[in-house]
């Protein structure tokens, strides 16, 4: 009997046993489907990881205000003025390595409208330099210039969603809109980059929704709090060659001596971020590994376990067998084959299983997931191969029985 036959024959014993065949293939259709299921999920997580990083710039260091309560910042301001346009300077002319020392303010906004429609989105004072340090793309018009800053011009680049909101189909471009009590001229429209997201506990926004203006008009036009910093966030750009965890601390120390010791600002490096999330995946796909190996284990403990059975009902067949001239090879790879079938028919389901869930996750829990080929032929021949470790035992065994004994078996 070649192999062809064996497998052919090893798929007739398993449909003849169809439940028995079902219940044994289990513990594998639940391990690859859940070695699949969790690597797409993890692959879903980094990608998305991956993205949010982009638009906060992995070269770059993020200064950011720290919100504190009121009885805290009494007493802090009165040797801090908090971030500040002058930690800007500071940092771009004291840290060696420093492209770009980008300010950015938050505007308190209550009221955003048109003439023809109102909206919700987040106002920001920007420099000019912004678009230099995020991937925005101007869909229509231009984006803030130097001179718009230096004049502290009234003008705004608005994200795709403000602009449906504000004027619908038309072009915004040359229209008007109004931020609290000021008007602003539009001057560009941004590409939709997609949804924004919380990364390692840092809000990251979506342009869709957001309002660009020039920080030297955000500051001159707009009240902010007495005890609020005048800066929200300062972005520095590193060059290549530099590390952005030491100029993080080079940074640090730098602002530690300018707010007099006060512990009112926080720094996000994206680079140590994107490095804690890669070890947390690193950690949960070793997890989720062990779980679905044990799943796969038991899967073929269960293989092991019915081919037992499957010899011993088939002892007389086997002895006929031997009888008529077969040799122990082919009695042995009979079986090995049979259980090898198991695993394989179990591993396809498993791959159908763990891409469903995928999917069911990604549909239902908004959160993207990414079946990778490498997960698939990972769990797929890790399957394959407990079926014939599984298969090893059982199929030695059958070939070792006496054939004079076997026959009289009943």
């Amino acid at each position: 009997m070649n192999l062809q036959e064996s497998f052919i024959s090893a798929l007739n014993n398993l449909a003849a046993h169809k439940l028995r065949s079902l219940l044994t293939m289990l513990g594998m259709i639940f391990g690859v489907g859940a070695v699949i299921a969790m690597l797409s999920i993890g692959a879903g997580a980094e990608l998305q990881a991956m993205e949010l990083i982009d638009r906060m710039g992995l070269r770059n260091v993020l200064v950011r205000d720290v919100e504190l309560a009121e009885d805290e910042l009494n007493e802090i301001r009165r040797n801090s003025l908090g971030v500040s346009l002058r930690d800007a300077s500071v940092i771009r002319d004291g840290i060696p390595g420093v492209d770009l020392a980008v300010p950015r303010v938050e505007i308190d906004s209550y009221k955003i409208m048109s003439v023809d429609g109102r909206t919700a989105a987040s106002v920001f004072g920007v420099s000019w330099h912004q678009q230099d340090l995020s991937d925005l793309n101007v869909a229509d018009g231009r984006f803030i210039d130097r001179l718009d800053e230096e004049q502290h011009a009234q003008v705004a680049v608005i994200g795709a969603g403000v602009r449906r909101d504000l004027f619908g189909v038309e072009s915004a471009i040359g229209r008007e809109l109004k931020v609290n009590d000021v008007w602003f001229e539009v001057i560009g429209v941004l590409e939709d980059l997609g949804s924004g997201g919380q990364f390692q506990g840092v809000d990251i926004g979506t342009t869709a929704t957001e309002i660009y203006i020039p920080v030297t008009t955000a500051i001159r036009k707009f009240d902010r709090e007495p005890l609020r910093a005048p800066v929200d966030e300062i972005v520095v750009q590193l060059s290549a060659d530099q590390s952005a965890q030491a100029s993080a601390v080079a940074i640090r120390r730098l602002l530690d001596r300018i707010h007099g010791g006060e512990d009112d600002f926080e720094l996000v490096v994206p680079e140590a971020l994107l490095d804690q999330s890669r070890r947390t995946q690193r950690l949960f796909n070793v997890v989720m590994g062990c779980i679905a190996g044990i799943s796969l284990l038991v899967g073929g403990i269960g293989i092991t376990n019915i081919m037992l059975a499957t010899v011993l009902e088939r002892t007389r067949e086997i002895g006929i067998r031997r009888a008529v001239g077969a040799r122990r090879r082919e009695i042995r790879n009979q079986f090995m084959i049979e259980a090898f079938a198991i695993s394989l028919l179990g591993g396809l389901a498993g791959v159908v299983m763990g891409v469903v869930i995928a999917r069911v996750v990604a549909a239902s829990a908004g959160w993207e997931t990414v079946v990778t080929a490498s997960s698939v032929i990972l769990s797929t021949s890790v399957s394959m191969a407990a079926g014939l470790v599984s298969g090893i035992y059982p199929a030695t065994r059958a070939s070792q029985l006496d054939p004079i004994e076997a026959l009289r078996y009943e």
